[in-house]
């Protein structure tokens, strides 16, 4: 299972990234011009609405009222100390010295004082997490996101998240463990315990938003816009040429998230802190 799951976005990548180029004047004049192919995203979208809410919201809501909470947050924890490894590294290429120097100073302190990261002795310390990515490091160093892109079963991205997905997945250190049950079993344990934590993000965003996909999309590219720039953004260039060239600053009018929503989302790292895991 977890194969699968890496092995077909990487295909579908190139593919979707041809697919944006070519369909860049596809829609209408009314349309996102950072969401290009809004028709197909949107299939895509009722795509995973379905699993999730056939498979993986039902699991996770079992997994949420059958796990204890301290065994629940033991298990983010030690999850969130791998990807930490993966922070320090992007981090380092950004030469953002003392967001690198505290990834490294959360691996040292969780894996020692923590009992491998199940416990997040590193934030008691007050040392702050950088969560980055390689599609992060690509934004830092000036590759424009590209249209906008919903990915199967992944949720949402961009052409240069895409891209960067097969990188951030070499960099997986549960995607590197070389037991392939053990690998299986941890990156299905992941998922099911990262959908656990969005479960309050989801019935608040069902409760806010008219049109869930435009509030899902613009959710995801204003907060990935804004961990790009370390929460400082310049002001949008204009759009010109390709549709979806630059980023977002404002949703489009009538889905234009509420501020409940909206932290409740960033503070699941739903709308691109970090991107979905494999």
């Amino acid at each position: 299972m977890g194969l699968k799951l890496i092995t077909v976005p990487t295909r579908w990548g190139g593919l979707l990234l041809v697919m944006s180029v070519l369909s860049g004047c596809a829609t209408g004049p009314g349309a996102n011009p950072h969401d290009p192919l809004e028709p197909f995203n949107r299939g895509v979208y009722r795509f995973n609405e379905a699993v999730d809410s056939a498979v993986l919201k039902p699991v996770a809501s079992t997994y949420r009222d059958v796990m204890p909470e301290r065994v629940r947050q033991g298990i983010g924890n030690f999850f969130g100390n791998l990807e930490d490894v993966w922070s320090f590294v992007n981090n380092a290429l950004q030469f953002k010295g003392q967001a690198a120097f505290d990834s490294l100073k959360r691996v040292g302190v969780n894996s020692v004082l923590g009992w491998g990261g199940v416990f997040d002795v590193a934030t008691e310390m007050d040392i702050e997490r950088h969560t980055r990515d390689f599609g992060h490091t690509l934004g830092y160093w000036g590759i424009g996101p590209g249209p906008y892109l919903m990915l199967p079963v992944l949720g949402p991205s961009s052409v240069r998240d895409t891209v960067a997905l097969p990188v951030d997945w070499k960099g997986d250190l549960v995607a590197a463990v070389p037991h392939v049950p053990t690998r299986n079993t941890a990156t299905v344990v992941r998922g099911i315990d990262t959908r656990s934590g969005l479960l309050k993000a989801g019935n608040m965003l069902e409760e806010a938003a008219l049109d869930r996909y435009s509030f899902m999309r613009d959710a995801y590219l204003q907060r990935r816009r804004s961990v790009i720039y370390d929460g400082n953004p310049p002001e949008e260039e204009v759009v010109s040429g390709v549709a979806g060239s630059a980023e977002p600053t404002e949703p489009e009018a009538g889905s234009k998230p509420t501020d409940g929503v909206t932290e409740t989302l960033s503070s699941t790292g739903v709308p691109g802190e970090e991107k979905a895991k494999p």
